[in-house]
């Protein structure tokens, strides 16, 4: 039986070393296995709360930090598998957990989480982290948020509260005032679905006029995508893999511009 156990997980490893980073998010399988991959750190914030989150590191060190924030199902094992592929991209990758361990599996648990999410805490989860990563010993001092959905919305509160390089926001909630905008620190990628019907036109087209009013127009980038909400989530039914590896490959060639460059 150990035996039969050692030899799968040989298979799995092997697969998981020779898959697409779209493969391997598609395969719960795989996705387990390289969310394994990843190590738990934990920190004590200021308030007295510890917090815990998915840690992968680079060959090359040092290397710049990128914290990753989740959808509203929690830290998945989708994120922390996501959180290895950025470190095999040549950064220091941190996803974080902003509903304290819990995970949802239906739409409902996922809506109920979301909503007990205390919005000062938060912010002080995030802010926190951001600091860790920047006085972290691998880290190279430059820093970015990246978000999917909740996670997005929080990609871009956590560049409002604490000093970023970069952000990234994948159809999350966006800021309609110019002022708290006025934070920014680093240019802002968003990406978004033609067919969603939340995070739709009216709420981005707000947005950018926020951030002309704020001066930082020439900071943001909007790329648009013929798909709907949650389009980069190979688990759900509205994933579209052409444009989940554009909007990959956009973010990598944005980070590595406003971090490596």
């Amino acid at each position: 039986m150990l035996d039969d156990l050692q030899l799968d997980r040989r298979v799995v490893l092997k697969g998981l070393a020779s898959a697409s980073f779209a493969a391997v998010l598609a395969d719960p399988i795989l996705a387990r296995a390289a969310a394994d991959s990843t190590e738990t750190v934990s920190l004590t914030l200021p308030s007295g709360r510890t917090v815990s989150a998915a840690l992968a590191l680079p060959e090359t060190l040092p290397a710049p930090t990128v914290m990753l924030i989740h959808e509203w199902w929690g830290l998945n094992d989708q994120i922390r598998a996501t959180a290895r592929e950025f470190a095999r991209e040549g950064y220091v990758a941190l996803a974080i957990d902003l509903m304290g361990g819990s995970v949802a599996t239906t739409p409902e648990q996922a809506r109920a989480q979301t909503q007990a999410v205390d919005g000062g805490e938060a912010t002080e989860t995030c802010t926190a982290w951001m600091d860790w990563l920047r006085k972290h010993e691998h880290g190279s001092g430059k820093l970015a948020t990246v978000g999917w959905c909740f996670g997005g919305g929080w990609s871009l509160n956590a560049s409002l509260a604490a000093p970023a390089d970069a952000t990234v926001i994948y159809y999350g909630r966006l800021v309609q005032e110019p002022g708290p905008l006025e934070a920014l620190a680093g240019p802002v990628l968003g990406h978004f679905g033609t067919r969603d019907q939340y995070i739709n036109a009216d709420m981005v087209g707000g947005f950018e006029r926020a951030m002309a009013a704020a001066d930082k127009a020439d900071s943001l980038t909007v790329h648009w995508y013929e798909a709907d909400h949650a389009f980069a989530n190979p688990s759900g039914g509205r994933y579209d893999e052409e444009d989940a590896e554009l909007a990959w490959a956009r973010t990598l060639a944005f980070f590595a511009e406003t971090l490596k460059g």
